[in-house]
């Protein structure tokens, strides 16, 4: 009868596979926590070759939107869009940045009101290391750990199922981030919610490693800076 039981408790492990747990020492029966997921999604985010990045931040003056292709490193290209009016475009191509806002932008936001025409133009100017460029968007994104993570249950993303991940950080005692990560094929990070009583900002990515297609502007239309001057 032993030796029958034990035949028996070995087929069940086989039919079972999917759930090695408990089925003898090449089973990995510990569950990773929370914080191991987190740090697994952000390390694949880090080695992509590109990705597309949407944000939608909501305040209770408004909105923001941003729509973001780059390759992690030193090029990209982004546009983003005022509720309250306005919107700049970007190309970034190592050391050189392209700049076009419309006339919004420059009226609101520059209080330009001369600014009556459409701006047509892209401007050409080196990209400003010290951080002077207010506004513009840097090719790089932090995908960091930090806080403590719990477990939020399944959830499915679009077409993806996911594993949404808590985040509270002592730092910000007012928001909570959920972090959605795939439990399907790479562990990409999907989406990113941060919520407080003051905003909600959502981010999501997509077109992971997917063909960049970034080029300059047209030379005639463009318009340099001299002494890269925004």
């Amino acid at each position: 009868m032993r030796a029958t039981s034990t035949v028996t408790t070995a087929l069940a492990c086989l039919l079972a596979a999917t759930a090695l747990a408990g089925c003898g020492a090449g089973g990995d029966s510990e569950e990773k926590s929370a914080g191991a997921l987190l740090d697994e999604a952000n390390a694949t985010m880090r080695k992509l070759g590109s990705v597309t990045v949407d944000i939608t931040n909501r305040t209770p003056r408004g909105s923001v939107t941003s729509h973001l292709v780059t390759d992690l490193g030193s090029r990209c290209r982004s546009k983003t869009t005022w509720s309250a009016g306005g919107t700049l475009e970007q190309i970034r191509l190592g050391e050189t940045d392209y700049v076009r806002p419309d006339r919004a932008y420059l009226q609101k936001w520059k209080k330009y009101p001369g600014a009556t025409g459409e701006q047509r133009l892209w401007v050409k100017t080196p990209v400003d290391q010290a951080g002077s460029g207010v506004g513009l968007t840097s090719c790089e994104r932090p995908f960091d750990s930090f806080g403590t993570a719990k477990k939020g249950g399944s959830v499915r993303v679009g077409d993806t199922e996911a594993l949404r991940l808590i985040v509270t950080d002592k730092a910000d005692k007012e928001g909570t981030y959920t972090f959605y990560v795939a439990a399907e094929g790479k562990p990409y990070l999907l989406k990113t919610v941060y919520k407080s009583a003051a905003q909600q900002t959502t981010t999501a990515f997509s077109g992971f490693d997917a063909p960049l297609g970034i080029q300059a502007p047209k030379a005639d239309k463009v318009l340099s800076v001299p002494g890269g001057s925004r």
